[in-house]
């Protein structure tokens, strides 16, 4: 099980009060194992859902009010409901149906929604166990980087966070990010192994390709394989759209194996999204993303309570790889 200090987890009885506020009383399920938590997630708890009548369903619950959590998870669930309504309304990637949301904060300390159960397989999960042959596992990642796109497809007013405050520039809304991270563990007292002067002059020095950044975008930030379904070989859903900004495509996901090997080789999400060999701008953008996804990956541990330091260590270790790629010796302060 992903333990962590922000899943908002709720006794039967308060689950059974949200299923009939959703559905109504007809579809309150009698007994207490009508809820099956899904593990695999960092941040929201999320259930699977037996209502009466049989039909799936699934919960997410964002964290408990009084948990800090960094800045730019402050609301991230209504950013979330906005994202997919986004996606929806603008493209046709699939995503879940929402069939209740409840930002009341009335029978829970946090908001909620839930929506359709996707009867698939999670593609990253089945392709770790080995479950899916080679060739469905390639072109699954060849159909992601076709769906990302897409995603990537929907402009926006800003640079920035979805309902913003926005940016009018992408280098702005980006040095904003950074500074919010750094600013997320200097308050948590947080040892990235760098002095934060540091990582802000490598930011300085390779901001003017930024600058390439005109129109904002629709992006992910979060579309790994695990964040997707797979049945009979096709990707049948797209999950989790928490993090989604109007920014750079470069930015996603698929590509941080550019950067950062251990993420995976990111082949065949490039061949399906239609991107070839990068500009030496634009690997300078890349490598400023994967180093603000080191950050986090760092300055997060501690905000969701971990007490192993696997995620730490490994966070540091790609950070130092990234620093010494930019020409900075590892040995630190």
């Amino acid at each position: 099980m992903t333990e962590s200090i922000t899943k908002n987890r709720q006794s039967p009885g308060t689950l059974r009060a949200m299923i009939e506020r959703a559905y109504g009383s007809r579809q309150v399920p009698v007994g207490d194992d009508f809820a099956e938590e899904i593990t695999h997630g960092w941040f929201n708890v999320a259930y699977r859902i037996r209502l009466r009548d049989g039909r799936q369903a699934v919960l997410k619950i964002a964290p408990p009010a009084g948990i800090e959590v960094l800045t730019r998870e402050v609301g991230m669930m209504r950013n979330e409901l906005a994202a997919m309504a986004l996606v929806r309304d603008r493209t046709g990637v699939p995503v879940p149906e929402i069939d209740h949301a409840d930002l009341s904060r009335e029978l829970v300390d946090a908001d909620y929604f839930f929506m359709e159960f996707v009867d698939a397989d999670n593609f990253g999960i089945a392709a770790a166990e080995g479950r899916l042959p080679a060739d469905v596992v390639a072109a699954g990642g060849r159909e992601l980087g076709a769906l990302n796109r897409e995603l990537n497809s929907i402009t926006g007013p800003h640079f920035g966070p979805l309902q913003g405050p926005g940016s009018a520039t992408w280098r702005e809304a980006f040095t904003l990010m950074i500074e919010d991270v750094l600013d997320d563990g200097r308050r948590a007292g947080v040892d990235i192994g760098w002095d934060h002067d540091h990582i802000r002059r490598v930011l300085a020095e390779n901001a003017k390709s930024l600058d390439e950044v005109r129109e904002p975008r629709f992006v992910e930030l979060d579309l790994w394989t695990k964040n997707s379904m797979i049945r009979d070989g096709r990707i049948v859903a797209i999950l989790d759209h928490e993090r989604a900004v109007w920014g750079d495509p470069l930015m996603e996901a698929g590509f941080t194996g550019l950067d950062l090997p251990v993420f995976g080789d990111p082949t065949d999400f490039m061949t399906g999204y239609g991107l070839g060999e990068l500009s030496p701008a634009q690997r300078e953008r890349r490598r400023l993303y994967s180093l603000y996804l080191a950050v986090i990956m760092i300055v997060e541990t501690k905000y969701r309570g971990h007490q192993d330091m696997t995620t730490y260590d490994f966070g540091r270790a790609q950070l130092d790889l990234l620093m010494s790629g930019y020409g900075h010796d590892p040995v630190r302060r």
